[in-house]
């Protein structure tokens, strides 16, 4: 009996041990999304089309759909990361007897939505190859049928079954001729009401630059490009700080006189972190705490404006594709199509001067026409490329000593193959300080001990298949924008084929993301920023702006019980992710092991972070208990331990 009773107490203390560790935890380890995680950052502040459900009202605004309970007052916002099975919506109706929403997209993908968040995907319309136009262009509804009106036709949809009853042509002798019209007074009745809700996300889906620091992502939405349409979007400027959206001060045509188009490019004085320098087409904006602080085109300073085919194009093409500050709070400009001004730098005092180099214009003497994606490496040389078929070349100025080095126009691998038609299209530095630049043929690396070699490296790597083959890595993928994360992987983002995730030794495809395999918006991506901080990868596509949570974070210069710690922490019986480890050091050495001191599973750290799935070396889930990390640095020198509990 004393026996049993000594069993019961131990138990009790294991408990009460296990307890006390998980009341601790909560307290010490800050929240983290989950790894693998994506969020959506999407706008709602132009209202299209308002659809009464009962007590619920759906909103159709900037093609992005909430619900709005007018009991409780609550918005539950919908997107590709909790239901809908695709993105840009064109058309929402409610079906009162079938009550369900119908909403149709952009590619005539259909979704049916209920009110409390089901929704029914029906992609036959969008799979189907048909000749003809299968765009909807609007929604009649009769009973529990909504009638889709094509291009093509009419295509019959029952709402209650959630299936396609028929298709309609011109001719067909059931072709309906009497449809009821659109209903759209709930529009009319809830517009003063919706007007006053705030679903969150930014004001616009426009994103086509961005850069992360200080704990926010700054983003500019337009997109001017030589030689192409003017897209003609208003000069937006858009914050992220981790909770809410700011927008710079808009409509700046009426404070400066000029048109305020297509901002393309960005970057923020490291100096002053309120200090913000913006480019596009119409010329270089400074914003400090979100308003102008100055605006500099042709009129006011050296910059120089654009000269087509011999005619000046005039204060509305001021071109600048290119802004980079350096260390000191200068900032170097990218100055497009211009006479005598293609490179100039912003002094820190506010003083202009100009390093006009001939190497960046063309035989007539005008300056090229998409400079674009200027850094500034470890070696302080400013690097950028010409995205322009006419002089398909990449850059560097050396700040030090005032040299240029310009590449040949057409590439050259180091196994002597020449590609006639390569465009380079954007640059990275990596974690090894080598130069990638992406182009329309896929990345090519230039190593950092030969930066002004004529050759560029194409990655190899081996097919694995019991040949001695191997593939250039990404060959024939367009590389529109380049990342590297904490952990020195490259992520590739692409024209047309998502998101590439690729091994810091080039070797290994860690992920491939597409709009089809995951919720990433699009798969047309224009660029990609990282906080290294949390792991979140921002990707800017032609829909919008999405992020997933990756498992690479900055390296700490030491670990210590205060820095290293996991999460989540308790893993509780409903958790199915992966528990992440954070503060490392690069490459740390980690090993989880039991109470009793058992090996459980051993690596070595992405970055600053190490990921573990819970299981064991055989890939068993480990049971209840408390579990130690044990943690050094990749030279074994130094290391600390944290505790992970796990109640299964």
């Amino acid at each position: 009996m004393n026996r049993r009773k000594q069993k019961i107490n131990n138990k009790r203390w294991i408990v009460c041990i296990i307890l006390f560790t998980i009341l601790c935890s909560l307290f010490t380890s800050p929240i983290r999304a989950q790894i693998g995680t994506w969020r959506n950052y999407l706008a709602y502040s132009d209202v299209q089309q308002i659809q009464e459900a009962g007590n619920n009202l759906f909103v159709l605004a900037s093609n992005d759909l909430y619900q709005y309970n007018k009991e409780d007052q609550s918005i539950y916002t919908y997107d590709k990361t909790n239901g809908l099975s695709d993105t840009y919506i064109t058309h929402i109706r409610w079906n009162k007897q079938a009550k369900r929403l119908i909403a149709v997209y952009q590619n005539s993908n259909i979704d049916l939505i209920e009110t409390d968040g089901n929704v029914i995907n029906i992609s036959d319309l969008y799979n189907k190859s048909i000749i003809g136009d299968k765009t909807v262009n609007n929604i009649c509804i009769d009973g529990v049928y909504a009638y889709l009106i094509c291009g093509f036709g009419i295509v019959k949809v029952d709402m209650k079954l959630a299936v396609i009853k028929d298709t309609y042509t011109p001719g067909h002798p059931d072709y309906p001729t009497s449809l009821p019209d659109e209903d759209n007074s709930d529009y009319d009745k809830y517009i003063e009401l919706v007007k006053t809700l705030n679903p969150g996300g930014p004001k616009y889906n426009y994103f086509s630059e961005a850069k992360f620091t200080n704990g926010k992502i700054y983003t500019v939405g337009g997109y001017f490009v030589s030689g192409g349409a003017d897209l003609n979007r208003p000069g937006v400027v858009q914050v992220w700080n981790g909770s809410d959206w700011l927008s710079y001060q808009e409509h700046l045509e009426t404070i400066t006189g000029y048109s305020y188009l297509d901002n393309n490019t960005i970057d923020i004085d490291p100096t002053d972190p309120s200090h913000v320098a913006v480019g596009g087409r119409c010329g270089l904006y400074e914003f400090r705490d979100g308003k102008l602080l100055k605006y500099h085109n042709q009129q006011n300073s050296l910059l120089g404006g654009a000269i087509d085919h011999g005619i000046t194009l005039g204060n509305d093409y001021t071109l600048i594709n290119g802004l980079k500050y350096d260390n000191e709070g200068n900032l170097w400009v990218l100055n497009n199509q211009t006479k005598s001004s293609n490179l100039l730098e912003l002094k820190k005092d506010g003083q202009w001067v100009n390093h006009y180099q001939k190497d960046l214009s063309d035989n007539d003497g005008i300056g090229l026409r998409v400079m674009q994606s200027a850094i500034i490496d470890s070696r302080n040389k400013l690097w950028f490329v010409n995205y322009h078929w006419e002089h398909t070349s990449y850059f560097f100025y050396s700040i030090n000593d005032g040299s240029i080095f310009s590449s040949p126009q057409h590439l050259v691998n180091q196994d002597g193959v020449v590609y006639n038609n390569s465009v380079p299209i954007c640059v990275a530095e990596d974690i090894d300080k080598n130069i990638w630049i992406g182009t329309n043929i896929g990345p090519f690396m230039i190593d950092k001990d030969n930066i002004s070699s004529t050759t560029v490296n194409q990655i190899k790597v081996p097919r694995n298949d019991g040949s001695d083959y191997a593939d250039y890595l990404l060959y024939g993928v367009v590389i529109r924008s380049i990342a590297i994360d904490s952990g020195g992987r490259k992520w590739f983002g692409t024209q047309g084929n998502g998101v590439y995730l690729i091994s810091e030794d080039n070797m290994t495809q860690v992920h491939h993301f597409t709009s089809e395999n995951s919720p990433l918006l699009d798969n047309n991506i224009s660029f990609i920023t990282i906080n290294n901080n949390t792991g979140e990868v921002f990707f800017g596509t032609d829909k919008g702006l999405c992020s997933y949570m990756s498992d690479a974070t900055t390296t700490s210069t030491e670990m210590t019980e205060d820095n290293v710690y996991a999460y989540p922490n308790p893993v509780t019986p409903n958790y199915t992710g992966l528990i992440n480890i954070v503060g490392l050091t690069y490459n740390a050495n980690v090993k989880i092991v039991s109470s009793s001191g058992k090996l459980i599973t051993e690596g070595h750290s992405n970055g600053g972070s190490f990921t573990w799935n819970g299981c064991d070396q055989q890939g068993r889930k480990v049971a209840s208990g408390v579990y130690m990390v044990i943690t050094a640095t990749s030279d074994a020198k130094k290391g600390t331990v944290c505790k992970i509990v796990i109640v299964n």
